[in-house]
């Protein structure tokens, strides 16, 4: 409520014209530079939970996505729609596949994909998803790192 307040003491100043404008500082300004495809791409060096914040963000674009093992050699990108992360610490390396619900392991934590979506296909829940594509556990996910 007091942002309310502030916003409302700055209007009036405005419009009575007692608000004396001044220019932004220019210590600490900083460029974002623009968001493409790429960012997207998960990091399993990273902790589960910025894997899971950054699920959230860039959603619904660029989006979020792994690349996944291909069964004849090639991978495809699977986006991530939903996620959530696991208490405890996995003891594996980051990318390792821990368990039959695509629970997997990153530098700090565990991250879940809860919903996912292979290219070309409807979103579907990781149970259902697995059940047509399945991913094993034990199985290592590439990473910037390693690929």
């Amino acid at each position: 409520m007091l942002g309310g307040r502030l916003i409302l003491k700055a209007l009036d100043g405005i419009a009575e014209g007692t608000l004396e404008p001044r220019p932004q500082p220019q210590h600490g300004v900083t460029y974002a530079r623009k968001i493409g495809r790429e960012d997207g791409r998960l990091d399993w060096r990273q902790t589960a939970a910025s894997l899971e914040r950054q699920v959230r963000a860039l959603d619904p674009w660029p989006g979020v996505y792994f690349e996944s093992p291909g069964r004849r050699g090639g991978g495809q990108r699977v986006r991530v729609l939903g996620a959530i992360v696991l208490p405890g610490e996995s003891g594996s390396a980051p990318g390792t596949v821990l368990d039959d619900n695509l629970s997997i392991a990153c530098g700090e934590g565990t991250f879940r994909p809860l919903r996912v979506q292979r290219p070309g296909r409807a979103p579907l829940d990781a149970a259902a998803f697995l059940r047509g594509f399945p991913i094993p556990p034990g199985t290592v996910l590439p990473c910037r790192a390693t690929s």
